[in-house]
């Protein structure tokens, strides 16, 4: 472009016959001014101002002296940044940092106390089961979505399940989730994918079972422990536990419930089975790649008034006295644990009870607290 420049060509012409702007044509021109071309510097140089103005020395030594008369004799109690613009401003200095110029002083000189918040990396998925973090097996977690309503006023429920390491999804749209409901899912469920070693839900009585009675195990608990499955109950009102299934549901509303005007709960069950299976069809390499699951017993019947067998999980926080709830129980753990996060292991073929302790900040220390002897009573089950 230069060498055009220099030939007569105008630089409009040059700039149109190479497909740039007027000004990139003078930008060059000019950066060459009469030397030869062979001894232009044509590499790109920084935008950087080559000389930053700094405030003065006697400006930010006026800056630190306000903050720490600020920091006694304020009223409010402020002694910021702002706080600081704003006294330099009454005082009519002649020279007035910005409020942004004030912090990088403030900064610059380490005249802030507070402390930055520190964040921690997230423990890994399922850090509160040893087994699930080595990935020797794998977990099923179900929940419902409540409050749907097709126009017309019918009322909508959906029961869904997703795997932890394969991401195995399900959902099963109908009329409100009972507890029956929940077992014709999961047996159908885990007869097409086979069985986990563990199954997560939340503290809903469709799920656990009553709450008003102690040692009160529901149908999905018993349908559990009959197959081997340990069901595993979530502390309530914790974050983190049922981030994957929450995920789930979150993704299943925006790409079903809320893509399409759905008429009646067959065309919703329609579109979310072929949402489910193209979902499945996508992350088939990872659901292959999970741990390998069990096969369904061939023949399984489920007897409700059997004795429990097997093993039962509850993570709770302890209380302000170190006491954990479940069962209908209150079992008391430590006091140094206090509002701490406990995984209570209910063994009903040894009668035992064992409570691990759990921090998210060192997930892999999880110290026995303690063994308490629990014996379930024979009690029949009632519906």
């Amino acid at each position: 472009m230069v060498a055009a420049v220099r030939a007569g060509a105008s630089q409009r012409a040059v700039a149109q016959r190479c497909h740039v702007s007027l000004l990139t044509v003078q930008r060059w021109v000019q950066r060459a001014g009469r030397r030869r071309l062979d001894r232009v510097d044509w590499a790109d140089q920084s935008h950087r101002p080559r000389r930053i103005a700094r405030t003065p020395l006697a400006v930010e030594e006026r800056v630190l002296t306000l903050r720490r008369v600020l920091c006694i004799e304020s009223a409010l109690g402020e002694f910021g940044a702002p706080a600081i613009h704003r006294a330099l401003r009454e005082r009519g200095d002649a020279v007035i940092p910005s409020v942004c110029t004030i912090g990088r002083i403030l900064t610059r000189r380490g005249a802030l106390d507070g402390r930055r918040r520190v964040r921690r990396p997230p423990p890994p998925p399922g850090w509160y089961l040893p087994a699930l973090v080595r990935r020797d097996v794998e977990l099923d977690s179900f929940d419902v979505i409540e409050g749907l309503v097709i126009a017309g006023g019918t009322e909508v429920e959906v029961l869904t399940g997703v795997s932890l390491h394969g991401g195995l999804p399900a959902a099963w749209p109908g009329p409100p989730v009972r507890a029956t409901t929940v077992v014709e899912a999961l047996v159908t469920h885990w007869q097409t994918w086979g069985l986990p070693q563990y199954a997560q839900f939340d503290n809903d009585t469709r799920f656990q079972g009553a709450h008003q009675w102690p040692d009160a195990l529901g149908r999905v608990s018993r349908l559990c422990l009959s197959l081997g499955v340990v069901p595993v109950f979530v502390p309530p009102r914790e974050p983190g536990f049922q981030a994957a299934i929450e995920s789930f549901n979150g993704q299943w509303q925006a790409k079903v419930w809320t893509r399409f005007h759905h008429r009646t709960r067959q065309i919703l069950r329609t579109r979310s089975g072929r949402y489910v299976a193209a979902l499945q069809q996508r992350r088939a390499s990872r659901i292959d790649a999970a741990p390998i699951r069990q096969p369904f017993p061939p023949r399984w019947r489920l007897h409700l008034q059997a004795p429990p067998q097997g093993h039962l999980v509850f993570l709770r926080r302890a209380d302000a006295h170190g006491i954990v709830d479940f069962l209908g129980h209150r079992w008391p753990v430590a006091p140094a644990w206090a509002h701490r996060l406990v995984r209570a292991e209910v063994d009903f073929a040894t009668a035992r009870v064992r409570l691990y302790g759990l921090r998210r900040h060192a997930p892999a220390t999880q110290p026995l607290l303690r063994r308490v002897r629990y014996v379930y009573p024979r009690c029949g089950f009632h519906d």
